[in-house]
């Protein structure tokens, strides 16, 4: 196949659409199930590249969720505690602990479950039939892997009564070393981002504390990499093998920071027991036991333990969680990692990052207020490695 014709571009208007080489060989896709849209195949390749790196610098089977071209999550395949099933509504699952990469998607799409809502998923290994049982049930746009297991082909070709998207990537394609993209009708040219992520990017520690065990360089190489395909400005916290709070497309660093900063606690809060032994009624949909978890942390749009509301999730009225609860709890969390496309200009990125836990940072260094980060993160003990390397995503 040398082109794939799309029903359209980005929105409706925006036709016609396709993807093709442009030296007019063949594509290294095979779509299997399915006709993938515009954005579908832009979080498709982003989210395989993702999920090859992570694979080739862990070692590990790697799983990555994505929604509008930035990932709602991603992780290897370490296998999840009692909490963390049922956290990510996979405790049913059947040969959990039997599949590394199932675990990887468990993770990843269990995250964030809020932004994982119709994600599309990249695995970096064949898929197996446990993979499929966990994205059959998910409400999700397509998967992309370098292939699939017979029966989880099959299992995936019932979704959305035969319409969901199943592609397969060539694992051994390379890109071509210039790539080119049109804005306004005006080329681009650059170079494709070959640069390698792996543990040598993590020596040059700066903080009085060098000491980052084994478990700490996995995590910040996920930031690390999730980072290298996340728009930017992005930061990246990540803990026990998974990407936990991606903050993505913000102008200020601050403000990526605390966005991933509150999504890693909700990540962490979902384990509470007050969250785990919520009494939902029986037959609430997925979606809605998210929403309803979502708004008993956060207290967003509606109090969901409030009369009159907590009926439409509970079979009972839940006690509230309190911020005092949540405080405490969050005060036991440490050993998190902390990832950052580009240089924390100020100490308050830092001041942020303790509040959830943050003992790891990996940023490139070169602000003219270093020191300052630095001296911050020596109050607190952490470890901080400048990398010397910005990874913007655009």
């Amino acid at each position: 196949m040398k082109e794939f014709e799309l029903k359209y571009g980005c929105n409706p208007n925006q036709k016609p659409a396709k993807v093709f080489m442009d030296d007019g060989s063949e594509l290294p896709i095979e779509i299997l199930c399915g006709k993938p849209g515009y954005i579908n195949f832009l979080d498709a390749f982003n989210s395989w590249q993702l999920v090859k790196e992570l694979k080739e610098a862990t070692g590990m089977a790697s799983a990555a969720s994505f929604k509008h071209v930035s990932p709602a999550g991603a992780a290897i395949g370490k296998k999840l505690t009692d909490k963390q099933k049922k956290a990510c509504f996979v405790d049913d699952i059947e040969g959990l602990d039997d599949s590394p990469l199932a675990c990887a998607y468990a993770r990843a799409r269990g995250t964030d479950r809020m932004c994982s809502f119709g994600d599309w998923i990249a695995l970096s290994d064949v898929c197996d039939v446990t993979t499929a049982k966990i994205i059959k049930r998910e409400v999700s746009d397509g998967v992309i892997a370098p292939g699939y297991e017979p029966e989880a082909l099959e299992i995936l070709k019932t979704k959305k009564k035969g319409g969901y998207n199943v592609v397969k990537i060539d694992p051994d394609y390379v890109p071509a070393e210039i790539e080119h993209k049109q804005v306004f009708g005006i080329t681009f040219e650059q170079g494709h981002n070959n640069f390698k992520i792996d543990r040598e990017l993590l020596k040059n520690i700066v903080t009085k504390n060098k000491d980052i065990p084994e478990d700490a360089v996995n995590d910040l190489i996920i930031s690390l990499i999730t980072l290298k395909y996340t728009q930017s400005n992005s930061v990246c916290f990540a803990h026990d093998g998974q990407a936990i709070g991606v903050g993505a497309g913000q102008q200020s660093r601050i403000h990526c920071t605390r966005l991933a900063g509150s999504k890693a606690d909700t990540w962490f809060l979902r384990q509470h027991e007050k969250v785990l032994n919520l009494p939902f009624k029986a037959g609430l949909g997925r979606a809605d036991r998210d929403n309803a978890i979502d708004g008993y942390i956060n207290k967003n749009e509606e109090d969901v333990c409030a009369d009159g509301v907590w009926q439409r999730y509970f079979s009972e009225r839940p006690e509230p969680l309190t911020q005092e609860e949540m405080r405490a709890y969050l005060d036991t969390i440490e050993g998190v990692s902390l990832g950052s496309d580009a240089f924390f200009p100020f100490s308050d990125n830092i001041e942020r990052a303790h509040k959830s836990g943050v003992k790891y940072v990996a940023e490139p260094g070169g602000s003219v207020r270093d020191d300052a980060v630095i001296d911050c993160c020596d109050k607190y003990g952490m470890v901080m490695a400048f990398t010397g390397m910005r990874l913007f995503h655009h």
